[in-house]
């Protein structure tokens, strides 16, 4: 463009004094040096710059084609629209333009019913209106202004594997709901001493639906407990369960449990990460952006932790959505992947032919009284319960190894490493 603008001002001279044919050839010569394939637009630019004109006795314009209008355009989403998209996206946990876009007239309208925000009709056809790349637009600053390497704590377990088939994630094929994925989240704060809690993270292949338990450290009878308390929660039956190799997990306890259940026991490889890819992000999403990484070893911290958790699974199954990949090509160093339409773990759930009508309806029903907002305050409160827990425990003396001993025995009841199914 700079290299133009000389061969704008010297033929411009030129092309006004010529006439109609020579203005002509002009013009061609202008366009093949330039490069130009608007014949109209280079016509524009040679008769404009220089150009005089008077608009009053003492003000006289030069045509000058260096100079740039600045075009100002109307905004289409005001403030009451921004305003009303932040609040929702604050209360949906901060998620990206593709996912909030599906679920945003449908939370818009539910808050509204729920008395948690007021919108005018025209604010509301505006939601309805606005794409996945303009939500992530307007919500730019505010997605700025709120702008860890973890060591892993799983030990592998040795016995048993030969007996517990390897399964990876790409061969969870399953078509209905039933078959789901397992992980424990330590909450040791970075000091693996003693026992602390830890959170046993489930979440299904096939709809996403995701339950988290608090249990007080890897013994074995927590971890049943929790598997007893999740096939209580679940919308529909556990069919099976898939485990990293770690020693809590590979033992004759839980593959007894399974035996007993019907359940089907399946193991990642070791070393593996991706192959329990489905629970691993809910590891981070689910559980340290609710609880953190503070060390909790204390029982008051294990009931707000596990009440915390009763509005979470409520609030993540019903209203947080996500999305699944289809497909997965690779051409070249290019890898290009394709996802379906965003939705809730509860619509996927509605949707599955494997689920049954009265589960069905008792979800419905459940959905129908829930109010987003709410649960979202209900969460934030039990979080600065725990922090003020945690800020109160770091007051007192630091604890000694006797002391972690002793609070092994009693929230085990076992006096050896059996306790913890090694």
């Amino acid at each position: 463009m700079n290299e133009r603008q000389p061969v704008i001002r010297e033929m411009s001279k030129v092309y006004h004094k010529a006439n109609k044919k020579e203005k002509g050839e002009i013009l061609d010569q202008f366009m093949e040096l330039t490069g130009y394939r608007d014949r109209s637009h280079a016509a524009f630019l040679l008769r404009s710059q220089g150009r005089r004109v008077r608009i009053s006795p003492g003000l006289l314009v030069v045509g000058d084609m260096r100079k740039r209008v600045r075009r100002i355009s109307s905004r289409r989403y005001d403030d009451d629209v921004i305003k009303a998209l932040v609040t929702i996206w604050r209360i949906l946990d901060c998620i990206c333009g593709k996912r909030l876009k599906p679920v945003l007239l449908e939370t818009a309208t539910r808050l509204v019913r729920c008395g948690e925000i007021s919108l005018s009709e025209e604010v509301m056809f505006k939601l309805s209106l606005i794409s996945a790349p303009t939500i992530d637009r307007l919500l730019k600053s505010e997605r700025e202004r709120l702008s860890l390497k973890r060591t892993s704590l799983t030990k592998p377990g040795t016995l048993l594997k030969s007996q517990i088939p390897v399964r990876m994630f790409c061969e969870w094929n399953e078509k209905r709901p039933g078959f789901m994925e397992i992980d424990l989240v330590g909450h040791e704060g970075g000091d693996a001493k003693g026992d602390f809690m830890w959170s046993l993270d489930a979440t299904d292949v096939n709809t996403g639906w995701t339950e988290v338990v608090a249990v007080r450290n890897k013994a074995r009878v927590w971890v049943c407990n929790a598997l007893d308390e999740i096939r209580r929660r679940l919308p529909f039956e556990l069919l099976g369960i898939d485990s990293d190799n770690g020693a809590e997990f590979i033992n004759h306890h839980l593959l007894e449990y399974c035996k007993n259940h019907d359940i089907t026991f399946t193991r990642a490889r070791g070393y593996h990460k991706n192959d329990n890819c489905y629970v691993e992000q809910k590891n981070y999403t689910v559980v340290r952006r609710s609880v953190g990484y503070m060390r909790h070893d204390t029982s008051e911290e294990l009931e707000v932790v596990n009440n915390l958790y009763k509005s979470l699974r409520l609030y993540v199954n019903f209203f947080t959505p996500s999305m699944k990949m289809l497909e997965k090509t690779r051409d070249g160093a290019k890898v290009s992947k394709r996802y379906d339409t965003p939705s809730t773990p509860y619509q996927r759930v509605m949707r599955s032919s494997y689920v049954s009508v009265e589960a069905k309806e008792r979800l419905k029903a459940q959905y129908e009284k829930l109010n987003p907002a709410a649960l979202k305050r209900d969460m934030e409160r039990y979080q600065r319960r725990l922090m003020e827990l945690v800020k109160a425990k770091s007051r007192r003396e630091p604890k000694t190894r006797q002391d972690y001993e002793r609070e092994h025995v009693v929230s085990t009841g076992y006096d050896g490493v059996d306790a913890i199914g090694l």
